[in-house]
């Protein structure tokens, strides 16, 4: 009896043990997503768990070499895209549309610069090349053929008509032809008499005196004599008044009447320059007063004007600089001539650049290569054919024309020097489309 019930008591053990080892056994097969491993179970439980894990680690192995598969596809596509964009900084720009877009390229080069004193002045009209015209006569301004600022004249052209006529004094210049005719008639009458003794010679030379008085004034007011010493009014106009000329041939600078106005003897009215000379003052700081003895030239641009001009473009030399400040003024005058090539305009305000001592080796680029952002100043670095790349760079002094470059730049560099703005507006834009490759 009790042999019986050991071996019942052997045989639901083993029983047992078989249920865990085969509950072990699906474990392993559902972990290893395996299906091959059921027709194997004879094989036993320890060789099967064994094979399972050979097995998944075996499919972790394909796992991984997928994996790996999947990075050299993301490293090809990352090339594929560095190929198409060439990095996150840089800016792919077709030659064609470069080119289009008015895009100039080149090379940095060492050169000379000179130390630069930047400040303002004007443009001035040289002397002997400008003169006043003034009222030779009272009267009322009337313009002759719509005279206006700017308009080029001749010589004795006429510019405009003075006139009295209406006035309770009288025209002054017939009152000064009568003077003149009477004051003629009288001393022709004391050259005959003086001769027959009929009047003393104090007499006849008082007469004289009258006549010359008679002709200065009537000839001051702007008549005209013949050859025999006849009065004549062919400068009158056909309104009547008296015609104001030209002085020399120029333009007119400014026009200090207007029409109607009453003027009197000597009042200004117009000014005519003739342009051909020009000076340039400029205002210097008494700070840099050790430096006006090397100033050589000067560039300078006039208000609403976008050019720049040079000095050694225009003939241009240093007259002169002062040499103590004016009372009140804490600045020093320096005055150069040039000719005058360009429509520059006397009188006009200018800024003003000062070169001076020469700066060997410097880095320069034309102030059309940077473009600003919030203060800092970049340029666009050529890499290859299509590919910019912008460049953070730090700037010196100017001359109005070139800017000095202290870092951020090598020598040999390939510098965007016009169209800078194309290329930063295709960049933020997108507006030029990026070069690509498809595999």
């Amino acid at each position: 009896m009790y042999k019986n019930l050991f071996i019942g008591l052997m045989g639901l053990f083993l029983l047992g043990s078989c249920g865990q080892s085969a509950h072990s056994h699906d474990e392993h097969d559902h972990e290893g997503h395996s299906h091959e491993t059921e027709s194997h179970t004879h094989e036993g439980h320890d060789h099967d768990s064994h094979s399972h894990e050979g097995h998944n680690h075996e499919t972790d192995g394909h796992n991984h070499e997928a994996e790996a598969h999947s990075h050299e596809a993301d490293e090809h596509n990352h090339e594929t895209d560095g190929h198409n964009h060439g990095g996150s900084d840089e800016i792919i720009l077709p030659p064609a549309k470069a080119q289009a877009a008015g895009v100039k390229v080149a090379t940095l080069t060492p050169t000379t610069f000179h130390a630069v004193i930047h400040t303002s002045g004007q443009v001035l009209a040289a002397q002997g090349e400008e003169s006043t015209v003034v009222a030779p006569m009272a009267g009322v301004v009337s313009f002759k053929n719509r005279l206006t600022e700017g308009m080029s004249v001749s010589k004795g052209a006429a510019l405009l008509t003075l006139s009295a006529r209406n006035m309770a004094e009288g025209d002054p210049v017939e009152k000064a032809r009568i003077n003149y005719e009477t004051a003629r008639l009288a001393l022709e009458r004391a050259e005959r008499l003086v001769k027959e003794q009929i009047i003393s010679r104090k007499a006849y030379e008082e007469a004289r005196q009258t006549y010359e008085n008679a002709r200065i004034a009537y000839e001051g007011v702007g008549g005209k004599l013949t050859e025999t010493g006849q009065a004549q009014g062919n400068r009158r106009s056909e309104q009547g008044g008296q015609q104001v000329t030209a002085p020399l041939a120029g333009y007119v600078k400014s026009l200090l009447v207007n029409e109607g106005d009453y003027v009197e003897v000597g009042q200004p009215l117009a000014s005519i320059t003739q342009n051909r000379k020009l000076f340039l003052r400029a205002d210097v700081s008494e700070n840099y007063y050790r430096l006006l003895s090397t100033l050589r030239t000067a560039h300078f641009r006039p208000a609403a004007d976008p050019q720049t001009y040079a000095l050694n473009e225009l003939n241009g030399r240093l007259l002169s600089y002062g040499k103590a400040a004016g009372t009140g003024s804490h600045y020093l005058p320096v005055t150069f001539e040039f000719d005058n090539r360009g429509d520059i305009m006397p009188g006009a305000f200018s800024e003003v650049w000062l070169i001076s001592s020469p700066i060997e080796g410097a880095l320069t680029l034309p102030k059309t290569a940077l473009v600003e952002e919030q203060g800092s100043y970049f340029v666009f670095i050529q890499l290859d054919e299509e590919g910019y790349r912008k460049q953070l760079v730090t700037t010196g002094a100017d001359d109005g024309r070139m800017i000095q470059i202290l870092s951020g730049v090598e020598a040999g560099q390939r510098i965007v020097v016009e169209g800078a703005q194309q290329v930063k507006l295709a960049s933020a834009s997108n507006a030029i489309p990026a070069h690509s490759h498809e595999h």
